[in-house]
């Protein structure tokens, strides 16, 4: 299996076109996307998610909550690094959704912090970050740096907010203060612009040559032992009406480009930053 592996759940990525090994997993998709029960996602852990490598590309943004699963693999205490144009801290239910897998891995004992860059929706901001993991942001063992460029003045002295002028100082700053760690990166494509990336959610405002530089300025101070990239656009299936009751209330209503583009779109940019998570 090597150090990297493709884990298709929902067809995201055609696997004739994807540059490491393949393992089928599209039986899961339906079951785990959005949202799952959690005797679901630990049945699912036990049978594939626990003897992955520690490299994996997987499907959309729609199951990123299953980073939190491979996060358990990583035994010495590590940082989680995510580029992500949405927060995912919401401490409502379901326990395991898209929108809340940061306090899954906040509950890993080996989890030092957990560190989200980029964040463009509206979740962060008052009042919708009142359903956000305040408790642990203000304790320091969550960070999330929302984009302030829109804010008025005032919102831009929150906590951990950048803008497009400074965040490569701000991230630079957070990369010394990691210097020996370990780190698991976890980069959700739609923290890229639209033209970067087509994805099943809101696209944020990072460039392709933002996240090259941020891995590169990571792997100056510390080491990246594990990560993943996920977000890629896929056409919606669901095993369970409440699961796809809850996705299409949340998701944005967003009209997918063709079938061609998307690929062209995704694979341009997988090729550009894959090495730089592997390498």
């Amino acid at each position: 299996m090597g150090n990297a592996l493709h884990l298709d759940l929902d067809n995201s990525w055609p696997v004739e076109a994807v540059p490491i090994p393949t393992s089928d997993a599209t039986a899961w998709g339906p079951q785990l996307r959005f949202s799952a029960p959690t005797k679901l996602i630990e049945k699912f852990y036990r049978e594939i998610g626990g003897n992955l490598p520690p490299f994996l590309l997987y499907g959309s943004g729609d199951f990123h909550h299953l980073t939190a699963l491979w996060a358990r693999r990583i035994t010495q205490p590590f940082v989680l690094v995510s580029f992500d144009n949405h927060p995912d801290w919401d401490i409502r239910p379901p326990k395991w959704a898209c929108g809340g897998w940061m306090n899954r891995a906040l509950e890993l004992s080996h989890v030092r912090k957990v560190s989200v860059w980029g964040c463009g929706n509206f979740e962060c901001w008052w009042p919708h970050q009142i359903f956000g993991n305040r408790r642990a942001e203000r304790a320091g063992k969550l960070e999330v740096h929302p984009w302030a460029d829109d804010h008025p003045p005032k919102d831009r002295q929150r906590r951990g907010a950048i803008l497009r002028e400074n965040w490569r100082t701000h991230f630079e700053e957070f990369a010394r203060g990691l210097t020996g760690a370990n780190v698991y990166v976890t980069i959700d494509l739609d923290c890229l612009r639209a033209e970067d990336a087509v994805t099943n959610w809101e696209n944020g405002r990072f460039t392709i040559v933002d996240l090259v530089w941020a891995l590169e300025i990571l792997r100056q101070h510390c080491r990246i032992a594990a990560g993943d990239i996920c977000g890629a656009f896929s056409s919606p299936v669901y095993a369970r009406w409440k699961q796809r009751f809850a996705a299409e209330w949340d998701r944005p209503k967003l009209t997918p480009s063709s079938a061609a583009k998307i690929q062209r779109i995704n694979f341009a940019t997988l090729e550009k930053l894959w090495p730089y998570i592997i390498s």
